[in-house]
């Protein structure tokens, strides 16, 4: 009796490890990286829960906006959403616009509810022209 307690208790610490990495979200996203108003963007792959400063599991590439300049480490990209990774909304696009993954855009437009419980989507705001006198 006391030696199936030990067996079964040995199992469940070794599949413990098993168990927390196979019930870790892992997400595709952008992480920062870039000096104030010159931003730039690093494609990592990290849990869904974690910080967005903290540890990454893999670099995937890197995003400047100013200079539309993109580098994608297009198997390492495929071999984590093969694995079960979900890329962010941003990320999607970029992939799909990179030709990395084929599908539809995802709309990143926030969806503005009216009282009747109508959807209606929101336009973007023009800054109002200063007026000369």
């Amino acid at each position: 009796m006391m030696v199936r307690y030990f067996i079964l208790t040995v199992r469940a610490l070794t599949s413990w490890p098993v168990f927390l990495t196979l019930m870790s979200m892992l997400v595709i996203r952008f992480q920062r990286v870039g000096r104030r108003n010159d931003p730039a963007f690093r494609i990592v792959v990290t849990e869904k829960r974690s910080k967005p400063k903290s540890g990454e599991r893999e670099i995937l590439g890197s995003h400047r906006p100013y200079t539309k300049t993109t580098i994608l480490k297009e198997e390492r990209i495929l071999y984590w959403l093969s694995k079960g990774a979900k890329a962010s909304g941003t990320v999607h696009n970029l992939l799909i616009a990179k030709g990395v993954i084929k599908g539809k855009k995802i709309p990143l437009v926030k969806v503005k509810k009216t009282a009747g419980g109508t959807a209606t989507v929101a336009p973007p705001q023009a800054p109002a022209a200063p007026e000369n006198k």
